[in-house]
């Protein structure tokens, strides 16, 4: 057991692969309901928070950024925002190839090594490993993802928790799911 990929890679992929659904829901709910893509890919929460394309960007990035921080592996790039369905997906899907090829090895076990990194804002973090998952990795990537999430219900897309969790449907134990 790698415990930094244990905690880390495997619920990335979870979270992206279900925000991946959620944008196949809504591509179809938008064509159904004569919303455009573009608006999708614009629409935010409040005037001073990021649209739909750049939370699904920054879902990626923070996916992505640990990685470099833990393992000392180079990402790719993601310059700029979606502009649709497709591109959005797209930059999924080149998440979710790049998380497939991590060697868990990589990302090590020890959980007190002291993890650095700074903001664009010059403020510095020195942090053990594992506070850096708990503490900045997990929640950076689930505030994206959860807003990305929290757009396209803002948008009319009829999502549920099932949406958000999907990949849940793998441990349900038969004949437990409710009828309808």
């Amino acid at each position: 057991m790698t415990m930094l990929y244990d905690l880390t890679v495997p619920a990335w992929q979870n979270g992206l692969k279900a925000l991946s659904g959620e944008l196949s829901k809504a591509l179809a709910w938008g064509t159904d309901n004569g919303i455009g893509e573009l608006q999708f890919a614009v629409a935010r929460l409040a005037p001073d928070m990021f649209p739909l394309a750049s939370q699904v960007r920054f879902s990626c990035i923070q996916a992505l950024q640990p990685l470099v921080r833990l393992a000392g592996v180079t990402i790719p790039e993601f310059p700029g925002d979606a502009t649709d369905f497709a591109g959005m997906q797209n930059q999924i899907a080149s998440t979710l190839a790049f998380l497939d090829g991590v060697d868990p090895a990589a990302l090590g076990d020890d959980m007190e090594r002291t993890v650095s990194f700074d903001l664009p804002n010059g403020m510095i973090f020195d942090m053990s490993a594992f506070d850096y998952v708990r503490d900045w990795a997990q929640p950076q990537f689930a505030f994206h993802r959860t807003a990305a999430y929290a757009v396209l219900r803002h948008m009319g897309v009829p999502l549920g928790k099932a949406d958000y969790v999907s990949y849940m449907m793998r441990h349900l134990r038969p004949g437990t799911a409710p009828a309808g």
